[in-house]
């Protein structure tokens, strides 16, 4: 038995041999070692989603492009003001290190720093001249009242071309003297007694000449009226007054009427041919009188820049008063 274990133990030795010839490698690792596991790489996290193109941040421009310096026999020659030599010398280190510094973290590279204003190094030795005040204006001369006023001399107007106007309708009239009472003046009256087609003015008017046209114009419209509504001709007007230095309303108080300037008439009637004469006055609603003296009044709104009359109040309620009072903006008062 001994002899049969050991040949078998000699062919297990030779398949063994036979193996390794074969080529086959047997493991190295030596027996009773612990294999260790091989290392596994971390796998990374998942990346975010991709940020909305709304709530992206805009993307900032490029900054332009600094110009080219200007060469130097192209710049300006600026002419430095006069300096105290002590005071340069204790500056020009400080000039030094100025342009020695490097550019700060705030300024982009490739732009140059902003130039400081150069700082004024002598003071100024005279004082800023103080403007003189203006002129003050010349004394307000006193107001012109009482003797100063009368002692004032104003060139009357022309009023040639007035008068040549008179003739061509038929007005009979006369030049007066110069009136001057107080405040009360006319430089160039004319004293009217007749109108076209022989209507008279008895008692005769002073009056302007400007005013004397209305009336003689006036004159013809009432002519025409009687005409139609009475079957009866015009032949006179019954005066009340036409210049008179007195207020209004004969008021000593009031304001100066137009007839202190001979610029005013009040007509108490109309005389006709072949009837009675017809008052100024309020008369029976519809009568032949009403319609004439309406209409006649309505006409002179056309011709005067003042009409007054029965209604208008207590003072003019026997009268008709006609005047050529200027107002702003060419106003006519007509009641």
């Amino acid at each position: 038995m001994p002899g049969r274990s050991l040949s078998i133990l000699r062919s297990a030795t030779l398949l063994a041999g036979g193996a390794l010839a074969a080529g086959l490698a047997l493991p190295a690792t030596p027996v009773g070692a612990v294999e260790t596991p091989a290392a596994t790489v971390p796998t990374p996290p998942p990346l975010p989603p991709e940020r909305p193109e709304a709530l992206k941040p805009p993307v900032a421009e490029p900054a332009p492009p600094t110009p080219p310096a200007r060469p130097p026999e192209l710049k300006p020659a600026v002419a430095e003001p006069s300096r105290e030599p002590s005071k340069d010398l204790a500056r020009e280190p400080s000039r030094e290190n100025g342009r020695d510094k490097p550019p700060e973290s705030g300024q982009e590279a490739g732009k140059e720093a902003p130039k400081e204003p150069a700082k004024e190094t002598a003071k100024e030795t005279t004082k800023p001249e103080i403007a003189s005040p203006p002129p003050a204006p010349p004394a307000r001369p006193p107001e012109l009242s009482g003797a100063a006023a009368l002692a004032l001399k104003v060139t009357p107007p022309d009023d040639s071309a007035c008068r040549t106007r008179l003739k061509r309708l038929g007005v009979e009239f006369e030049p007066l003297p110069p009136i001057s009472e107080g405040q009360c003046t006319a430089p160039l009256p004319l004293k009217v007694t007749k109108f076209a087609d022989g209507v008279t003015l008895p008692q005769g008017a002073t009056l302007t000449c400007r005013t004397a046209e209305a009336l003689a114009r006036w004159v013809t419209e009432v002519q025409i009226e009687a005409d139609r509504t009475l079957k009866h001709p015009l032949t006179a007007l019954e005066l009340g007054g036409s210049y008179v230095c007195r207020g209004q309303n004969h008021d000593v108080d009031a304001k100066l009427s137009e007839h202190a300037f001979a610029n005013a008439a009040d007509i108490m009637g109309f005389a006709f041919a072949g009837r009675a004469s017809i008052p100024v006055k309020a008369m029976p609603d519809g009568s032949e009188e009403a319609q004439f003296l309406g209409a006649v009044r309505a006409k002179a709104c056309g011709f005067f820049r003042t009409v007054l009359g029965p209604g208008s109040n207590a003072a003019h309620a026997n009268h008709l008063h006609l005047d050529e009072r200027e107002r702003n903006g060419g106003h006519r008062l007509c009641q």
